[in-house]
């Protein structure tokens, strides 16, 4: 993931210096830039304390593990993808407005884990609802 956000970094930043843009608007676009990397960076390095270490479900629902080492209940959200190749789990903690997302490929867990993981995310009955 670090490396598929470093190279779309890139890209856009090259986009930004080779197009024929005036200052202001390719100060702009350098500076959003900037601003995504700090805000991104530390959630791909694991470094936040909102980065989610541990992923499980049981009787009360989805639980993500903090850097803390609590677990902390989510809510999954409807654009949710479980592809063989790639998870993308995107979730609400409560409290929050906005969603945040965790990626899981393939190579991350065991097989198996992987698969019920998959599974357990398009079969679930209550997957939407709000954690208890």
């Amino acid at each position: 993931m670090l490396a598929a956000y470093l190279l779309a970094q890139a890209l856009a930043l090259s986009a930004l210096l080779l197009a024929d843009l005036p200052l202001w608007a390719r100060a702009t676009g350098l500076l959003l830039c900037a601003l995504h990397a700090l805000r991104t960076l530390p959630a791909l390095l694991l470094a936040s304390r909102a980065a989610a270490r541990g992923l499980r479900h049981d009787a009360a629902g989805w639980h993500l593990l903090g850097q803390a080492g609590d677990w902390q209940p989510v809510r999954l959200l409807p654009d949710s993808l479980a592809l063989p190749a790639l998870i993308v789990l995107r979730y609400r903690r409560p409290g929050r407005r906005l969603g945040e997302g965790l990626c899981i490929a393939r190579d991350a867990l065991p097989a198996d884990q992987h698969r019920r993981l998959r599974v357990r995310l398009k079969f679930s009955r209550n997957r939407w609802a709000a954690p208890q």
